[in-house]
């Protein structure tokens, strides 16, 4: 972060010379006032993000490191089962030919009797 040349406190404790056309006191201080107020708010800002920020970065680190466990027991999993995508759709159309091609048999033979 930047340097700060100001703190609330060398803005409080500022004084100003007083000379023969001079700014009216009481003018300066009500707008040092709302400087400091400004100041005040700003710090408070920032300590707040300061620590939301902290915060965020943990969760992060804490999911990361799920993900990576997450990862690891997929991984672990995947090749000692043996079974891929294509095994299945292949297993399921072995089905499908064995139900439905049994129905398409019937109905072969029953035409084939009305036929005769």
């Amino acid at each position: 972060m930047a340097d700060k040349n100001l703190t609330t406190k060398d803005i409080l404790q500022k004084e100003f010379k007083n000379s023969m056309r001079g700014y009216n006191v009481s003018e300066v201080d009500e707008f040092l006032d709302m400087i400091i107020r400004d100041y005040e708010s700003y710090q408070k800002d920032i300590a707040y993000l300061q620590s939301e920020n902290e915060r965020m970065r943990s969760r992060v680190d804490e999911l990361t490191k799920q993900a990576a466990i997450g990862k690891r027991t997929q991984s672990s999993a995947s090749p000692g089962s043996g079974v891929t995508n294509f095994d299945i759709l292949k297993r399921l159309s072995n089905l499908e030919k064995h139900v439905f091609g049994s129905k398409l048999e019937d109905r072969q033979d029953d035409e084939e009797l009305l036929n005769d």
